[in-house]
């Protein structure tokens, strides 16, 4: 009898190691949803800035006339 009581305890310490370590994963995966979640809102703010930059005045180097000297 004494074993079927040793067995259960043990059964339940797994139990009680496990609960802890399935909430400790979760915590663990609502910090990265949250830190995957700003950076998405990061790079789409910057992905917002480069597309509203201005084209340059220059003109690319294939457009440029030769210098006088040619």
């Amino acid at each position: 009898m004494q074993h079927i009581i040793d067995d259960i305890e043990q059964l339940q310490m797994k139990v009680a190691f496990q609960e802890d370590t399935i909430e400790s994963l979760n915590k663990a995966l609502i910090a990265q949803q949250r830190q995957l979640e700003e950076l998405q809102f990061a790079f789409k703010q910057l992905s917002n800035k480069v597309l509203a930059i201005e084209p340059s005045n220059m003109a690319a180097e294939h457009e440029e006339s030769p210098p006088p000297h040619y």
